[in-house]
């Protein structure tokens, strides 16, 4: 009886799915046929797939290098945040004096976008000698405030006579952290590295400013730059742009059950 109800939210929802889908796909058959996007009437069925635009991306360019630029970087950004927000996150789940202030700070900054910072987000990176280097590209990207709170939410559900046992077993606090509210908000933990990984993969503007040589350059970087280097190339340039999107889908995919559980940790609290 139940289905017979949730049928007509299903179909629609995976109406919407396909729709939002067709861009995807459609940047997919090109990629494979290198067909012309603006031929009327379009065909939906790829003629004569191939992969001859993926070999150009990886051989006419330094994939290779901007790849590892990409890596390299979004892994330094996902240790500095599960490190960072893990701490703020559990130092938000204590009581002290000025917590609410804090909080209503933290979500203060939320409205200010990364544009209206980026000016003295450069002059710390230059003061440091940061820039051009990947550890510039991974330093505004350390921490997160929405991160910050997927935490706060998960540690606030972990029950309070778990920690106080801790502490009578003679715990710190960070070693009640590492031991015992981590391994329970694995959920957290995947939302983090999943969020933090993304932006920081896709992130264009902050190193288009920092960046000056090609050898630093990132995958989104390398894909705008991409038509410089051959001509005539929707084909393969879409095949660089499947290549950039993969791995964050990918991910997601993998890792969506506690993806969506982190995003809601709390929200049923009591």
């Amino acid at each position: 009886m139940r289905r017979r109800r949730t049928w007509p939210v299903h179909l629609t929802l995976g109406g919407v799915a396909a729709v939002m889908l067709v861009p995807f796909y459609w940047v997919l058959k090109t990629s494979v046929t290198g067909e012309n996007i603006f031929a009327y009437p379009p065909s939906l069925i790829p003629r004569q797939p191939h992969l001859f635009y993926f070999v150009d991306v990886w051989y006419y360019i330094p994939f290779v290098r901007f790849l590892w630029n990409s890596v390299v970087v979004s892994l330094l950004v996902v240790a500095a945040n599960l490190a960072c927000n893990a701490l703020a996150g559990y130092a938000l789940t204590q009581p002290f004096r000025g917590k609410g202030a804090i909080i209503l700070l933290l979500l203060s900054c939320m409205i200010i976008p990364f544009q209206a910072t980026i000016v003295p987000a450069y002059l710390i990176t230059k003061e440091l000698g940061l820039l051009d280097s990947r550890l510039g590209l991974a330093l505004p990207l350390s921490s997160t405030i929405v991160n910050i709170f997927v935490f706060k939410a998960s540690f606030d559900a972990v029950p309070r006579s778990l920690i106080d046992a801790a502490r009578i077993d003679g715990l710190r606090e960070w070693q009640i952290l590492c031991r015992v509210m981590l391994p329970l908000s694995t959920s957290a933990v995947a939302t983090n590295v999943i969020l933090s990984f993304i932006w920081s993969w896709n992130s264009f503007l902050w190193p288009l400013i920092i960046i000056r040589s090609e050898a630093m350059h990132t995958l989104p970087l390398g894909l705008s730059t991409f038509l410089s280097y051959l001509e005539n190339t929707t084909g393969a340039l879409y095949a660089f742009s499947i290549l950039v999107l993969a791995p964050g889908i990918l991910l997601f995919l993998l890792e969506q059950r506690r993806f969506i559980e982190g995003l809601t940790s709390g929200a049923t609290k009591g």
